[in-house]
């Protein structure tokens, strides 16, 4: 190296910082609980602003003059309460049931279901009554017993994002360890996974991690962590004795997919420890969206890249009473095949526990 060869240093990319709300809502009764209590001393340690509330279900004052704005603002507003319904929604092809510790994203993915599912509220909630959810689950398991009963927390939320706001995780996965016939499975974009790793879990929580190819991660899942982020954080649950697996949806088809996919599964591949393979599933989703979602999104996200021509899509007739957009068969027999062959190239003794 000459004296006037010019080092350029390698950037470093910051971490992916935890959540913090700028707005919190508490309902009265919630601060009669332990974990309200703990959540409103986290909100004054932190000088955040709060508001209480009658109702975790009714919050229509959120700052913003447009929606747009007031979306925005939503995405970044808790809203602390407790679960009243302690019935449990169906989880299929994912889990038996859906367990409902909190509701709502801080994240911004472009393509997500939440955006029609929660409609007017994707403010984020949660649910301080931990005691009365647990017991609800637990009646559900002793009802199916000795069946093995699922229980997926990530259906409408991604707990991990907020976890160290509520530590219910934490809460839900000591109590799950507890239960001979029951199971928990949940997914995140989020790599906040240190306060789970010295927990005792007796291999009753499947952790999984969202993965994409590098495409739909940049284009797509603004405010969440890297991918690079979230692989290490899988190696530590990997190593902390956790079943893991790996979610990777929504499976995209654009330009260079196919180099995009392979890229993805060699890459988790090199960062993965051995000990990992084992067991380890995998679960694929294509993209698909309802015309509201369509109409949602591209008001939500003007700007966005993502493609919803109905016109190049199959219809598919969805639970929740309207038509979804899949890729045509032609098109999901080649994802499915392609991406399948690549997993078992580099994960052999994998499984896959299904394509939709």
């Amino acid at each position: 190296m000459t004296e006037n060869t010019l080092v350029i240093p390698k950037k470093t990319l910051r971490a992916t910082k935890p959540f913090i709300p700028d707005l919190v809502y508490f309902e009265p009764d919630a601060l009669e609980y332990p974990k309200g209590r703990k959540i409103m001393e986290f909100v004054k340690a932190k000088n955040i602003e709060y508001r209480m509330t009658t109702s975790h279900n009714r919050i229509t004052n959120l700052p913003g003059e447009t929606e747009q704005e007031k979306y925005r603002m939503a995405k970044r507003t808790l809203v602390v309460g407790l679960r009243k319904t302690l019935k449990f929604d169906q989880s299929k092809p994912s889990a038996d049931y859906a367990i409902p510790i909190s509701t709502g994203c801080m994240g911004h993915c472009h393509y997500c279901y939440l955006q029609t599912t929660l409609g007017a509220k994707p403010y984020i909630r949660v649910y301080v009554n931990t005691e009365d959810i647990f017991g609800a689950a637990k009646s559900y398991i002793e009802e199916r017993a000795p069946e093995i009963t699922t229980f997926e927390a990530a259906c409408t939320s991604d707990p991990v994002g907020i976890e160290h706001i509520t530590g219910s995780l934490q809460d839900l996965i000591t109590f799950m360890a507890g239960e001979e016939f029951g199971r928990l499975r949940f997914v995140t974009k989020f790599h906040h996974v240190d306060p789970l790793l010295e927990l005792k879990h007796n291999n009753h929580t499947r952790i999984r991690f969202s993965i994409n190819a590098d495409y739909v991660i940049r284009q797509f899942e603004p405010a969440t962590s890297r991918f690079e982020e979230r692989i290490e954080a899988a190696a530590k649950i990997a190593h902390a004795g956790y079943p893991l697996g790996f979610i990777i949806a929504p499976i995209i088809w654009h330009d260079g997919w196919e180099q995009g996919y392979a890229e993805l599964l060699e890459r988790l591949s090199a960062a993965l420890p051995s000990s990992a393979a084992e067991g380890l599933t995998f679960e694929m989703i294509q993209h698909r969206f309802t015309k509201t979602a369509k109409t949602v999104i591209e008001q939500r996200y003007p700007k966005t890249k993502l493609e919803m021509d109905i016109e190049k899509r199959k219809q598919k007739w969805g639970r929740w009473g309207q038509y979804k957009y899949v890729y045509p068969d032609e098109q999901q027999t080649a994802l499915r095949q392609f991406i399948t062959e690549r997993i078992f190239e580099h994960f052999p003794k994998s499984s896959i526990d299904y394509f939709t």
